[in-house]
């Protein structure tokens, strides 16, 4: 199958993807921004089919979270958050592909699971990158303490 070029640029998907209570999430809301639909529609469709999101799919989020991301997140003055927030974790966003079945659905859901491989890979990068930044200075300070040795005794012979 070939692949086809995303609906939504993968900067604006990572952009809306939060981390919280040690997981990536997106809220309802950007969700039902990125398929078409209404956030009381995509809420609706997932209270139908509440078996399908357990808690580490989905997340109620409490007052104070809601304040945190709308104070972390550039949005227009009028943006108000409704009583109750949802976040979606990678595996409630992939559940909410079977719930919607428009093709603008399907296609943003593929370019959203697309989003989350990438930035889990970039992550894993990121990890191994540290780690060899701490090998690398672990080295060069075991060298330094030899080179120090060696200047020393080189005095101690000249002197």
């Amino acid at each position: 199958m070939s692949q086809r070029t995303a609906v939504i640029p993968f900067e604006r998907i990572t952009s809306i993807i939060h981390f919280m209570r040690g997981q990536k999430v997106m809220l309802d809301r950007d969700l039902a921004v990125l398929y078409g639909v209404e956030t009381r529609a995509l809420n609706q469709a997932v209270k139908r089919n509440i078996e399908r999101f357990p808690t580490d799919f989905m997340l109620e989020l409490t007052r104070d979270e809601i304040t945190r991301i709308s104070q972390s997140v550039i949005s227009s003055p009028d943006l108000k958050f409704s009583k109750r927030v949802y976040a979606f974790s990678e595996q409630g966003v992939a559940m909410l592909s079977g719930l919607l079945h428009s093709r603008q659905a399907i296609e943003v859901n593929i370019a959203i699971m697309r989003a989350f491989v990438h930035l889990r890979a970039f992550l894993a990068s990121q990890a191994k990158l540290g780690k060899k930044l701490r090998d690398m200075e672990r080295k060069v300070e075991e060298h330094h303490e030899s080179i120090h040795v060696l200047f020393e005794a080189k005095q101690q012979l000249t002197s």
